[in-house]
């Protein structure tokens, strides 16, 4: 263990008896669970401050802006969302060790994202709008997605994944992520230093990179222009990896470019409600979901699971999973 006699765990999301069983399972008696939503206003504190680990999912709802400091103990945050720009880095002190949990939600949103792909490329929704009107649009042409090209932008769990089925179909794979290599049968693999070349060859994109300081604004009004005028953009990981005025004003002025937009710039999960500043669903080529593409039956158990797996690797000195450098997201 991590110079701890009994480690404390501390979890701060809210649980159901199903995931509570879970952690008592996984949990061994080498350490102390305890359940922040559970306690009383006067506990918290002293639950915060003796936390050696802490398992989050929404650390700003979970935890009060005026409690991060009270973690002065805690070695550990581990959350069970895949990305981590929702965690205050700039608060947290900085001998707490962060890990997101990459991979938890990895199949049903790459199955989302290649579903977003062939509604897209098969104009489903103009042509359902269509006939429910009456109009049988019976000569618009599709795109195919066997012997097209996908990029994708983060070819990490989601990636991977989308990978896997795309090929499926016939798909020729342009992979970008940190190192830029990959054992997996690809065309292209590269790093963000590439993005051009892949935006340039690219029929369809998918965006399942992590936001951090380096994504933010990935994809703007020059790199909208680098695709191909017919391309079909899949954005299944955060809604501010993209440009919002220029996705919108590119999809106005390029009918034939299309985009599935699953995570949104403004959404209730970090904000008080959803919100545009363009209206996208006035568009033909536009599909839209509401960030829910990873909800499918048992998905938070899986979640949680792998996430515990990560707490005992902790616990027993192994390698941790997804461990999150702090300079990726602080704000400079």
């Amino acid at each position: 263990m991590q110079n701890i006699e009994r480690m404390r765990l501390l979890i701060t999301q809210k649980v159901n008896p199903e995931m509570t069983e879970l952690i008592l399972r996984r949990i061994d008696d080498r350490m102390e669970t305890y359940f922040l939503a559970a306690a009383g206003e006067s506990q918290r504190a002293s639950l915060l401050e003796s936390a050696d680990v802490v398992l989050t999912m929404n650390v700003r709802r979970e935890i009060k802006p005026e409690e991060i400091s009270l973690l002065k103990r805690a070695q550990l945050l581990q959350s069970t969302l895949a990305g981590a720009d929702g965690i205050p880095f700039d608060k947290l002190d900085g001998k707490i060790t962060v890990c997101s949990n990459s991979g938890a939600y990895s199949d049903p949103i790459a199955e989302h994202a290649i579903g977003m792909m062939l509604a897209l490329a098969r104009n489903f929704l103009p042509l359902h709008n269509a006939l429910s009107k009456g109009v049988f649009e019976q000569k618009v042409p599709h795109k195919m997605l066997g012997g097209a090209k996908l990029g994708i932008v983060g070819y990490g769990g989601i990636g991977r994944r989308a990978a896997e089925i795309a090929r499926g179909f016939g798909m020729k794979i342009l992979a970008i992520n940190r190192s830029g290599k990959t054992n997996d049968p690809v065309e292209f693999a590269g790093t963000l230093d590439n993005l051009d070349q892949v935006l340039q060859d690219s029929d369809f994109l998918l965006l399942s990179v992590s936001l951090n300081n380096r994504t933010r604004s990935l994809i703007g009004d020059r790199e909208l222009k680098k695709m191909k005028p017919d391309a079909v953009l899949v954005n299944v990981a955060r809604g501010d990896l993209v440009d919002e005025k220029s996705l919108y004003d590119h999809l106005k002025s390029n009918p034939e470019f299309k985009a599935g937009i699953e995570a949104w710039w403004i959404e209730p999960f970090n904000h008080p409600k959803f919100e545009i500043h363009y209206p996208f669903f006035e568009l033909d080529n536009v599909l839209g979901s509401p960030h829910n593409s990873f909800l499918t039956k048992g998905i938070y158990l899986k979640a949680l699971d792998l996430a515990l797996d990560n707490v005992l690797r902790f616990a027993r000195n192994e390698p941790l999973r997804n461990v999150q450098r702090r300079e990726d997201y602080i704000p400079n």
